[in-house]
């Protein structure tokens, strides 16, 4: 049988397999929908599918798993949230490249206020496959000046960040099905409180439109990205650690393009092609060189994804 490290891999593999797969649907959706509108409904019906097979984990909740499972959603949600507001003011190549950035930002933030060592090795996994995600979302022109959403989207990628280092952080200690409903019924709830004032804001104009697109988007991400995903994806973090998630997370855009060239017919130029390997040769570093410190103990018994 696989070790629970390499099976922890490969669920992580899993999920990022799926959120690269639905890039092409989401985009093609939100023609339909407003971004908030979109995750309100999105994670609002991945939280009651989480209800229906997590039940067991949810009878028994407390205040401290109530909590862990908030902030998890709070960092999750920010993420969306700035990359968003951003978006406004930036282009879609620097956004998806600042995202990304949180590949290097999870060993940094673990470094400085986490007093985590972090391996050279990882250090060098996490700088490839940072250049490896430059090259798959920069154009040969580059990034060019700053603009006014840029720190915004930088903020999304603090947000992402701190959003897998609180799920290794929690993770031990509560129900894997109680963390991850909670997180996600969380980005459901505020997701959908946040609509009038963005629109307010002049963010974004509410918006929905009940096409064949959406449904599919929302029905295919709310089960396949949302309740799968996000769940392997808490389970499996017991089992790593936070700076190796994010680098195995970084095969998303990896996975998008691979995706786009089979079912967009989209042209995969040399840029990209090299990109996806230094994000590949990030993780073999991470993989054969960086071992994962081993996972906590659990003070409470661990539920997984399948409970």
């Amino acid at each position: 049988m696989p070790s629970k490290r390499l099976r922890a891999d490969l669920a992580l593999g899993f999920s990022t397999l799926i959120w690269g797969a639905t890039f092409v649907v989401v985009k093609d959706a939100l023609a339909d929908v407003s971004v908030l509108g979109y995750l309100a409904v999105r994670f609002g019906l991945a939280a009651a599918v989480m209800a229906a097979l997590f039940w067991r984990s949810l009878r028994d909740l407390n205040l401290r798993t109530v909590w862990a499972g908030v902030q998890i959603g709070l960092f999750m949600l920010g993420g969306y949230v700035f990359q968003t507001a951003g978006l406004k003011f930036t282009t879609p190549t620097k956004a998806a490249f600042l995202t990304g950035c949180s590949v290097v930002l999870v060993p940094i933030l673990l470094a400085v206020f986490g007093g985590r060592r972090v391996t050279r090795w990882i250090w060098a996994g996490a700088g490839a496959a940072l250049a490896g995600l430059y090259l798959l979302t920069v154009p040969h022109e580059g990034l060019g000046g700053l603009n006014r959403g840029d720190p915004l989207v930088f903020l999304c990628a603090v947000m992402f960040a701190l959003h897998i280092i609180f799920i290794s952080r929690h993770v031990g200690l509560h129900s894997v099905g109680a963390l991850s409903f909670l997180q996600v019924a969380t980005t459901a709830v505020l997701a959908a409180l946040l609509l009038p004032f963005f629109a307010a804001a002049g963010l974004e104009q509410p918006r929905l439109v009940w096409t064949h697109n959406l449904i599919f988007a929302v029905l295919i991400t709310a089960i396949g990205s949302t309740v799968i995903g996000f769940s392997f994806q808490t389970w499996a973090q017991q089992h790593t650690s936070p700076a190796h998630t994010a680098i195995l997370v970084s095969l998303e855009p990896v996975f998008a393009a691979l995706t786009s060239w089979l079912l967009a017919r989209e042209r995969l130029g040399a840029r990209t092609l090299a990109g996806a390997a230094l994000v590949l040769a990030g993780i073999l570093l991470a993989e054969l060189k960086g071992p994962a410190p081993a996972a906590p103990e659990s003070a409470e018994p661990v539920a997984r994804p399948s409970e």
